[in-house]
């Protein structure tokens, strides 16, 4: 369970927007024994619509509807691909172009379930990237996405051959520490192991941007703590 509380971005009579803490699902699991967002939400509203989701890790912007009508016209928004999603990743390697575009079929790989992967057969998918900062053995970006395919930036950058840091399914899913990047880095008096700065998927649902009632809506949530941190401890 996510230690941060769910923050309010936003509020109307018909939608919520929530700054979700990575490490807390989105809806819940088969299981239901951990608290969802959703379920969150219910005991605050009572009644709460799922509109779009974001894997358990990736921190961000998420949208709910308060009744059936706004629900309907937000879903219909996400299904004709007219919000524009931003999100912010730090991947392994240095990343060879300032930016670019990522379009490739994905389906969930034959033999390992709930993994997505490249399929000649699967959903078209479609990934817009541009590099935000570069740190050698680490690039911080920025995606576009143009679909909302399960873990699709996850895949695209294993794709590209620099998946996110952390990332137990499609990267090497080690935790970040310092060490990694400072060359004369030394532990402090008082510890005896280095503690990794930054040890869940390096993803954040950062900006949403759509039209509702006449109304454009723009939804900013800042970069959680941790990842502000790693960033802070890269640039020095």
């Amino acid at each position: 369970m996510a230690k941060q509380q769910p923050e309010v971005l936003f509020e109307n009579d018909y939608l919520i927007a929530i700054n979700k803490p990575a490490g807390m699902l989105s809806i819940p699991d088969r299981e239901g024994k951990e608290l969802s967002l959703k379920q969150y939400l219910l005991e605050k509203y009572q009644q709460i619509f799922v509109i779009h989701r974001l894997d358990r890790d990736t921190s961000g912007v998420i949208l709910f509807a308060k009744d059936e009508a706004t629900h309907k016209e937000l879903s219909k928004l996400f299904l004709d691909r007219t919000v524009e999603k931003y999100y912010t990743g730090l991947v392994l390697g240095d990343v060879l172009n300032e930016q670019g575009s990522i379009e490739v079929y994905l389906d969930e790989h034959p033999t390992k379930k709930g993994v997505m992967t490249v399929m000649r057969k699967g959903k078209h998918s479609h990934t817009d990237y541009t590099v935000k900062e570069r740190f050698g053995k680490y690039t911080f970006m920025e995606f576009q996405i143009h679909t909302g395919r399960t873990h699709q930036i996850r895949v695209h950058m294993k794709y590209l051959g620099h998946p996110l840091v952390c990332d137990e399914v499609y990267g090497d899913g080690n935790p970040l520490f310092v060490s990694a990047f400072k060359r004369n880095y030394k532990l402090s008096k008082h510890e005896e192991n280095e503690r990794p700065i930054l040890s869940r998927l390096a993803l954040h649902a950062e900006r949403i941007v759509f039209t509702f009632q006449s109304q454009q809506i723009e939804i900013i949530a800042e970069a959680p703590k941790d990842i502000r941190a790693c960033l802070q401890q890269m640039r020095k």
